[in-house]
């Protein structure tokens, strides 16, 4: 799988065998949650309910990446998605892998290579981001958004782990 050999994507508990220095920026964190979930369960509760802030962060994004002519990535829609397959969008991610227990997403362009992956084991759920520049601008693109990212994923970790489907779970029919 190319995917897992050029950005760093493994099951949740394994370790990389792609080179870390091939990457501009490498980031995996894990959650134990209540209950065991898919990685699409995840990925929609994080992006189900866009945070304002988040939408004017790509507003702003889009609008100066198009003067260096990086298309627009519009942000997140919102929309749950039931399932999906290789091949299908997650708003402007592409599925590369989807599984009962991994879910890659990846965005290509001239200037990075972005993955996100989404893998699960149990109640654990692994989120690792990896992105490979190509050129200056990417460099560039990716020192303030490295920093951000980070602390985006600390809140969407934060979000699952009090998400109202996990205290249902915890509740019981």
């Amino acid at each position: 799988m190319s995917w897992e050999r050029e950005l760093g994507c493994r099951p949740a508990g394994s370790h990389s065998a792609a080179t870390r220095s091939a990457r501009f920026f490498y980031d995996t964190r894990s959650v134990v949650l209540s209950s065991a979930v898919t990685p699409l369960d995840a990925w929609n509760v994080v992006s189900s309910e866009p945070r304002p802030l988040m939408a004017s962060a790509f507003r702003v994004r889009d609008a100066i990446a198009a003067r260096f002519g990086v298309k627009a990535i519009g942000g997140f829609s919102g929309e749950r998605r039931p399932h999906v397959r290789e091949g299908d969008t997650l708003d402007f991610f592409l599925v590369e892998h989807s599984a009962p227990d991994m879910l890659v997403l990846t965005e290509r362009d001239r200037h990075l290579d972005v993955m996100i992956c989404l893998a699960t084991s149990g109640h654990r759920l692994t989120i690792t981001s990896s992105v490979v520049v190509h050129n200056a601008f990417g460099r560039a693109y990716m020192v303030p958004v490295a920093s951000i990212h980070r602390l985006i994923l600390a809140a969407d970790l934060r979000r699952l782990r009090t998400s109202s489907w996990q205290e249902a779970s915890r509740s019981g029919p």
